[in-house]
């Protein structure tokens, strides 16, 4: 295990894997990390399809990259992944959690739209950085990205219900030694200056 600071330096967003599978166990070590994430009611209300060996992970690469489009992909080892995970969001879990006794008061119990703020994507996001980050420590490469134009032919594919939000996907998988730099790798992170506003909102110099 490596430093904390280390980790979250380290981590990147790996387009590039080698064909290796992972080692049995490992998923539900991630997934068991993950689900230490913080979570509104402590109602983790997320879930992972997982797509593991090489046929599984072809059935999505099938729909959301068929075959004629792949010579032109800049990330043909993106392919190589492992495993891929959908990630899922499931809204009405939170309104049941906030219809039980200890949260009712609330009103987030009525319905989805009750919320000013839609915590099932906010918690399986954090959740999914959480996983990212598990990966990086156990010497994992990854990669999330969004499904977009795809959802419709992924649902139909892996029988997912329609009441479940598609947050993304998660590429996992042992990285080759270029790992495939984004286009953005080189634009400058802003200084905690740029970002901190003490006490009130202040513009930028």
């Amino acid at each position: 295990m490596t430093e904390f600071r280390e980790v979250v330096r380290n981590r990147r967003m790996t387009r590039a894997f080698v064909p290796d599978p992972i080692e049995p166990g490992l998923i539900e070590e991630l997934v068991a990390l993950a689900s230490r994430a913080p979570s509104a009611g402590k109602t983790q209300g997320w879930h992972v399809v997982v797509l593991e060996g090489a046929d599984e992970v072809a059935r999505y690469w099938d729909i959301t990259l068929p075959t004629e489009k792949r010579v032109s992909f800049r990330w043909q080892h993106l392919l190589d992944a492992a495993v891929l995970m959908i990630v899922l969001a499931d809204p009405s879990a939170y309104v049941d959690r906030y219809a039980e006794p200890d949260k009712a008061r609330t009103g987030l119990g009525a319905s989805a739209e009750a919320w000013p703020a839609p915590y099932w994507t906010i918690d399986t996001s954090m959740a999914a950085m959480t996983l990212l980050l598990a990966a990086e420590d156990n010497g994992l490469g990854a990669l999330f990205f969004g499904v977009f134009q795809h959802e419709a032919d992924v649902r139909a594919e892996f029988a997912i219900p329609d009441g479940l939000e598609i947050v993304g996907a998660i590429a996992l998988g042992h990285p080759r030694e270029d790992h495939g730099a984004g286009r953005s790798s080189n634009r400058a992170r802003r200084a905690p200056g740029q970002i901190i506003h003490r006490g009130r909102w202040r513009p930028l110099a």
